[in-house]
């Protein structure tokens, strides 16, 4: 079953310094001004914040799930995922993952000591 935006909403309830936003039809997920998280229009797929240097690779062993974003985005620690080949295990890993990479390390150690990953 596809993940959906409601579950894109449900794994980015609660966490600290987030919120939603829609930017040009775009729904997306920030802490601050940094973007961790944006679903495309058709919200068949979504970027999420993604180390650089472990994109390729991942893209690579999964190209059925991964994908480059596009080339003026690529400067960013960012990827896209094909909602279709995700479930939502592994959606609440990529954005529990993304937002890490924007908050400060100590809000994210009291989230994460409170809450199963």
């Amino acid at each position: 079953m596809m993940v959906d935006l409601a579950d894109i909403r449900a794994a980015t309830e609660g966490l600290p310094r987030s919120y939603e936003v829609l930017v040009r039809d775009r729904i997306k997920f920030r802490v601050g001004q940094i973007v961790y998280l944006a679903v495309a229009p058709d919200e068949l797929s979504m970027g999420v914040g993604f180390p650089k240097e472990e994109r390729d690779a991942a893209i690579a062993a999964e190209p059925d799930k991964f994908f480059r974003p596009i080339p003026s985005d690529e400067r960013f620690r960012w990827i896209q995922v094909h909602l279709d080949a995700i479930d939502t295990t592994e959606l609440r890993e990529l954005v529990l993952d993304a937002w890490q990479m924007c908050v400060p390390k100590k809000v994210a150690a009291e989230y994460l000591a409170t809450h199963e990953r």
